[in-house]
């Protein structure tokens, strides 16, 4: 995989790998949820992109902040999984390492055009 300077989007990506390798084994009346959890985390890496490519710096905040409420949508499904057994605890906990690490990127970037303007 190609390596990104932008260190949000590295995280995303890599959290879309860790999301193809460790949700490969998800019961058929459950595969929905696999399925938005997939979803939401190319939408968040599409928002990410869109909201480094503008100038816009209201627009900018506004992506970002549509970025934390996937990756929100992201945390919810994977708790759910997690409560229903779906996921064991050594990969929810890899989830939510990498979740975290996107939010922090996601507000200090905030943050940083906040400061700037």
């Amino acid at each position: 995989m190609k390596e990104e300077k932008f260190k949000v989007i590295n995280n995303i990506r890599e959290l879309l790998v860790i999301i193809d390798n460790e949700l490969d084994n998800f019961p058929k009346k459950d595969i929905e949820i696999k399925n938005r959890i997939r979803n939401n985390s190319y939408d968040l890496l599409e928002i990410v992109y869109y909201a480094n490519n503008t100038n816009d710096t209201n627009k900018k905040i506004i992506e970002l902040e549509k970025a934390i409420a996937k990756i929100k949508i992201i945390d919810f499904l994977l708790n759910l999984s997690y409560d229903k057994k779906i996921i064991n605890s050594k990969k929810f906990f890899k989830f939510g390492q990498k979740i975290d690490d996107i939010v922090k990127f996601l507000i200090g970037w905030i943050k940083s055009i906040n400061n700037r303007a």
